[in-house]
């Protein structure tokens, strides 16, 4: 089965995540007419829907260079890649919520599980390709990464401190979102090597 379906639908449902973020924002009360007055009362949610929009961003870029390397797919990663659209698909929700309660303890944890959530069936998404006919081509391409290994722990560290002080505890969420920044050149380096091979 080729890939080009599943990244049809997955953009599709990235696209549908980003715009309901956005709709969550709401205008100052008593529409406030000045900036201050906008962000004041808009600024904190704006900071979150932000943060929650790197990581869409980041997933979707991820996303794409995975099915560069392999444009063949089967249930297996069918089913890997609803997973992963499952907990992104929360992030609307527990940013909101951690907004509603201006970055209380339970919401930020619970918005520290989602992306832990998400990087997990991300990962468990690459173990499915990996398994498909030229699937080991994503193990070239990729290699190992600290920035992998890094992430799920700074998570765990932000869900930890979300029971002392939920803004730090937001800390190293803004982090592994710092890191992943970086666009990731190693899936577009591999395939610039294919191309350069000599052909048989």
């Amino acid at each position: 089965m080729q890939s080009s379906r599943l990244e049809a639908f997955s953009d599709g449902v990235l696209a549908i995540i980003i715009t309901i973020m956005v709709l969550e924002l709401h205008l100052p009360e008593h529409h406030g007419k000045t900036f201050s007055e906008f962000f004041d009362q808009t600024g904190p949610n704006l900071l979150s829907y932000l943060l929650s929009f790197v990581y869409v961003g980041i997933y979707w870029s991820n996303h794409h260079h995975l099915f560069q390397v392999v444009e063949a797919v089967d249930g297996v990663v069918l089913w890997a890649n609803l997973h992963l659209l499952f907990w992104l698909s929360l992030l609307p929700l527990t940013t909101n919520w951690m907004d509603e309660t201006h970055v209380a303890t339970d919401p930020t944890a619970a918005y520290g599980i989602n992306l832990l959530g998400a990087a997990i069936a991300y990962f468990l998404l690459t173990l499915a390709i990996r398994r498909v006919p030229g699937g080991r081509h994503l193990q070239e391409a990729l290699g190992s990464s600290l920035k992998e290994k890094i992430s799920p722990v700074l998570y765990v560290v932000g869900i930890g401190l979300a029971f002392v002080t939920p803004w730090l505890g937001q800390v190293p969420f803004v982090v592994v979102a710092l890191m992943w920044l970086v666009p990731d050149r190693r899936v577009e380096r591999w395939l610039q090597q294919r191309e350069e091979m000599p052909k048989p």
